[in-house]
């Protein structure tokens, strides 16, 4: 942990970060504002041999309005995970794209769009229909997507479904009729 807290140390020296998250010993996350992500990024690839993006990832902060990206690095020398996290607003929702430092990002940039709704200008395909072809609702990973009523206008009803308790069908199917 103290080779992440020191990395931590160096940031801030360079860019104005927010919160330290120490996960465990090779992983920590680090909160940056919008502005700095690029620049924090770049930085971290260029001097700091965080040299793979493993992920990019949202949460949907809807009672906050606000989106969670989490951009996942990972130095392979020094075997360190360090997550970079952003918030920006829900209404709206854009973030500079990393493309040009992993092109990698693109792929995923695409998911966040499509799933999220979150822009990322000047990503490569970024508007093409990438997982849901001809989807017209509101982005479906957003927590305001309400996946019954969708169910329900989309599909129809069919004769003999029934709903079970998973626990209670499970331990049926495991072990007999109690």
């Amino acid at each position: 942990m103290q080779a992440l807290q020191e990395l931590y140390t160096t940031l801030q020296q360079r860019f104005p970060v927010g919160e330290l998250t120490l996960q465990r010993q090779n992983l920590a996350f680090i909160t940056v504002e919008a502005v700095q992500l690029y620049s924090v990024l770049r930085y971290l690839r260029d001097h700091e041999g965080f040299s793979h993006l493993v992920l990019l990832t949202a949460v949907d902060w809807l009672e906050d309005k606000q989106f969670q990206l989490t951009y996942l690095l990972h130095n392979r020398t020094r075997c360190q995970d360090v997550g970079i996290r952003v918030l920006i607003p829900r209404e709206q929702p854009s973030m500079e794209s990393i493309h040009d430092l992993w092109a990698a990002a693109a792929t995923y940039q695409r998911e966040l769009f499509e799933m999220f709704g979150i822009r990322f200008p000047g990503s490569p395909r970024l508007e093409e229909a990438f997982i849901l072809e001809g989807w017209h609702d509101i982005p479906p990973y957003r927590r305001d997507f309400d996946t019954l009523e969708y169910a329900r206008k989309t599909y129809r009803e069919r004769p003999g479904r029934e709903t079970r308790d998973p626990a209670q069908h499970m331990k049926q199917q495991l072990y007999g009729e109690d």
